[in-house]
This record gives structure tokens, sequence and C-alpha cells, in this order.
């Protein structure tokens, strides 16, 4: 993936200084030049990795810091500056537009020819319309052969309504009739394609800002290739003189090239990036966050991505809603794991999904894509081998006739052994479901006690049962807290309403995280 060597050789220099024995100016120097020559490999600009590494340098003083600093608090300090630093490399501190509901919110794509602006357009009005917008596209790319038959098929494949023209060559006009007709079927978010260009080509620049004026976009976005390097910087600043783009999607950064160039147009330009384009088909539209970015690029992780991700394919799943029925009532079916089986394999590729897990990138580096799709592919197989009665089952039924799972074996082109080691993952997932049923049953009548005309009696007599459970001064609880103490965490938790997060909604967020880390585990050591 496109800036995957950028983080490791970051993240290798962080930790080559944490497991430095003596951490002196020498060993931070040292990193921080490792850093620089990362970023310079990576085409970001040479000025701007120069004022990183000043910049990094001016905030870890090791002359000012106290004389009994030690190795850790010198480690955390080094690795907050770098964290910091890097973050405000890729955030230009600006507001992109934020499209609003119930109102017609146009927006203009521009870029360079070969850029995947018109697979980007629909990717955003799928993103947009899984997001509950009544979402479409325009297509007023008029001057490449078969813009509009490309258009036309991605916006059906992904059920999005589109316009175009093939005989209008104005695309002023087309732009214009198409936002029209939109705007008057009340469309929430209108996506206009527009003609690719190059800096030089004055006529097409003209042409795209004749197509802004009949328009008038709510945004503009430019869409930059992420393999192109440092060329990149010269090419959005004419964009950004000529159309004046307000925000900027990087797409192609599931390739092998570098990927500096465009981190380099977001210093040039002082134009937030908004999306990352991370693969060819629809769904691979990941949302940029500095922040996030940054920590996943450093091996930290980024959850909050990796939830946006699952609710965006679950959001409107019947079968994953009969999924987290079950979880809230502590039931986890063979049914329930393959719903979860195949909202993993609708996530795209393994490695992007492990990088948004704290930890779980490097575990997955001897694993390839291709190996841990197959492996999931095989126990999909397995799945659609069972009756309806065995996939609604806890899984015992097979175990106590073992004939079925020689007949599913069979018909899944698969072995015995295999339809073992998925009985054996199923039930490590039912456990955690059924802990699950029930922490939440206890939350629920905690929340009743809190809630209640006599709660401080009743809080104050299960303080008392803990504390003779668990010894006097102590109140049974991990830390040397009290149930009072618990109470009152309860309820800030709640926002201070008396009121507990609801937990089959929070189960609904995770969408399916623990059967995902239970499959990347179950994955590791066998065949490879």
């Amino acid at each position: 993936m496109v800036l995957s060597d950028l983080g490791r050789r970051i993240n290798a220099a962080v930790q080559d200084l944490s497991r430095a024995p003596n951490l002196d100016e020498k060993a931070f120097d040292g990193m921080v030049k490792e850093i620089a020559a990362a970023l310079l490999s990576a085409d970001v600009n040479v000025k701007l990795v120069a004022n990183l590494r000043k910049s990094i340098r001016e905030q870890v003083k090791f002359k000012d810091l106290p004389p009994n600093t030690n190795n850790n608090q010198k480690r955390r300090l080094i690795q907050q500056a770098v964290y910091d630093h890097l973050v405000h490399l890729v955030d230009p501190h600006s507001n992109p537009y934020t499209p609003k509901k119930n109102k017609s919110n146009v927006i203009m794509f521009v870029g360079l020819q070969g850029a995947g602006k018109t697979t980007t357009c629909t990717k955003l009005a799928r993103y947009y319309h899984t997001r509950g917008f009544k979402a479409c596209l325009v297509c007023a790319d008029t001057f490449r052969a078969g813009a509009y038959d490309q258009l036309k098929q991605n916006a059906t494949k992904a059920k999005i309504p589109y316009y175009g023209s093939l005989t209008q060559t104005d695309p002023a006009v087309v732009a214009a009739e198409g936002v029209a007709l939109f705007k008057k079927e009340k469309f929430e978010i209108i996506i206009v394609d527009t003609s690719g260009r190059h800096q030089q080509e004055a006529d097409l620049f003209k042409e795209m800002v004749q197509v802004q004026s009949a328009i008038k976009p709510d945004q503009t976005i430019m869409v930059l290739d992420g393999t192109i390097g440092q060329a990149v910087e010269s090419q959005s600043k004419a964009f950004k003189d000529t159309a004046d783009f307000g925000a900027i999607i990087i797409t192609k950064t599931d390739g092998g090239a570098a990927g500096g160039g465009a981190i380099s147009a977001v210093a040039a330009t002082h134009t937030p990036i908004i999306f990352l384009g991370t693969g060819e088909h629809m769904m691979d539209l990941e949302r940029f966050e500095p922040k996030a970015f940054i920590s996943k690029l450093l091996g930290y992780g980024d959850m909050t991505g990796l939830i946006d991700h699952i609710q965006s394919i679950t959001r409107d799943s019947a079968s994953m809603k009969e999924t987290q029925k079950h979880l809230a009532e502590g039931i986890f079916t063979l049914g329930d794991m393959k719903e979860q089986i195949s909202n993993i394999m609708k996530m795209g590729p393994l490695s992007k999904v492990a990088g948004m897990i704290p930890g779980l990138g490097g575990m997955m580096s001897g694993l390839s894509d291709q190996d841990g799709t197959e492996k999931l592919k095989r126990m999909v197989y397995i799945y659609d081998s069972m009756t309806a009665k065995e996939l609604e089952s806890d899984g015992k039924i097979l175990i106590n006739e073992p004939t079925r799972m020689t007949r599913i074996a069979c018909g899944s082109g698969t072995s015995v052994r295999e339809v073992e080691e998925l009985l054996t993952q199923h039930r490590v997932m039912a456990g955690i479901a059924k802990n699950f049923g029930q922490n939440k049953a206890n939350m629920q009548r905690a929340q009743k006690m809190m809630q209640g005309p006599n709660a401080k009696q009743q809080a104050a007599a299960m303080q008392k049962r803990m504390q003779a459970m668990g010894g006097a001064g102590r109140g049974g609880m991990p830390g040397g807290g009290n149930m009072a103490d618990m109470m009152r965490a309860m309820q800030q938790m709640g926002g201070g309403g008396g009121g507990m997060p609801d937990m089959s909604q929070l189960m609904s967020q995770m969408g399916g995280m623990g059967g995902l880390a239970n499959m990347f585990g179950g994955g590791r050591g066998r065949g490879r």
C-alpha cells in the first residue's frame, strides 16, 4: 500500500530508539535523520522534510530536560513529538465543507487525466448513500471518449441515479441541466464529474471555470493520483489558482508507489485531504483524519476508522441485525458466525483491516492477503454446505452426530479437520457472546437500581456485600475501588443523567470485531 513502507521505516526508527540502552542526543539525532530519509524517499517535498526535522529537534531539547528524567520519560516525549509533527504535516488546519441533510449539496470534481476521478465520484456517491443521503451523479466530461459509458456503468452497479448526454458537447450545459434536474427532484448530494486536465491545457482550464460558474458548487474536490510523485505539487498549485478547490481525495493508495508527493500537495495548497481511495471496489474509500492516519502509519491502529468501515458494511444488513439481537441475548449460532465472516470479506484486503487494529498490522506481516482470503473462502464453503437447522444451532448437533461433519466436509470440498477447527473457533466466540449477554443483563440491573427511589440504600447494601466477599477496605473491586465509586463511574458513562450506554448499540458499532480478531489469530499458525 502507498505509504506503508514509509510507515514501517518511521515506526522502525522510533522502535530502535525505544530499545536503545542509553537514550542520548546522538541516538535521538539518528532517529530524526532516519525519519527524514524515509520521508524524502517517499517523495515528500525537501523543504517540508527540513522544516519537520528542525521542528522535532526544537521540541525535544536534551539540555533543557531535568537531570532526573529517565529513559521512559524521554521516549514518551520523543514519540509524542514525532507524532505531533507528522500530524501537522498532513493537517492544514482548515475545515472542509460538510454536506447537510435536506439540502442540495453540489460537489464538483476536478483533477488530472487518469487520476481516477470518475470511479471516485461513484465511490463518494455510494459513501453518502449508505449514510442516508439521497445521492446522484452528473457526467460533465464531454472530452474523453467513453466517460459517460464508464460513469453509467459504475452508477448502475452502485445503484446511484445519474445524468449525462451523448449529443451535447458543451460540458457547462450538461452540468447545469443535470444539477437543475436533480435539485428539482430533491437530491441531497449532486456530484458532477468533469474532464481530466493537465496544467498546460489552457482551454480545458477555461472550460473547468465555465462549468464551475454554471453550477456554482458548494464544494470543489481535486482528485490526486497517489503515485504521481513530486510533480503533483506544481499541478495542484495550478488547479488551486484556477478552481480554488476546497478538498483533496488521494487515489491509488493500494499500490506500491511512494505517495509522499500527495502529502506535499496539502502543504502547497493548504487544503485538507478528506478521503483516500484504497482499491478498485466501490467500498474502497476511507475517510481521512490526520491523527488517525498518522496513528495507523506508526502502527498504533485506527479503531475509529475500523468501526466506521464496519458500520458502512453492516448498516443495511438484515442478517447482521439478527446477529446483533442474538449477541445482546448472549446467543451465537453458526449462522451468526457465517455472517461475521461474510462481513470481514466485504471489508477488503486483510492487511487494510489489520492496519486499523493496534498491534495487529505487524502480526499480519507474514500472512498474505491472498492466503487470508482463501482461508475465509474455505470457511464460507463449509457454512454453505450446512442445512438451515445446523446453521441455527450452536454446533453441538455436529459434535453429537459426526456423520454430519463428514457430509459437510465432502460437500464443501474441505476436510473434517477444517470443519472441527471451525467449530472450535465458534465455541470461543460463543463463549464471548454468552459473557457479553450476562454483562449486559448485569448492567441493566445496575441501571434500574441507580434510577430507582431507593438507589442510595441499594448501592450501600451492594457495597457491603462486595466488601464481605472481597475483604474490608478493598470493596472486592479491582484496583481497590468500591461499589459506590463504580456506580458513580457508571453514571458518568451514561452522561450524568443516570442512564447507561446502550450495550447492544455498542456491539452494533463493533459489528464483529471479536470475530475479526479471532479469524486473524486462527489463521497464523497452520499451513504457513
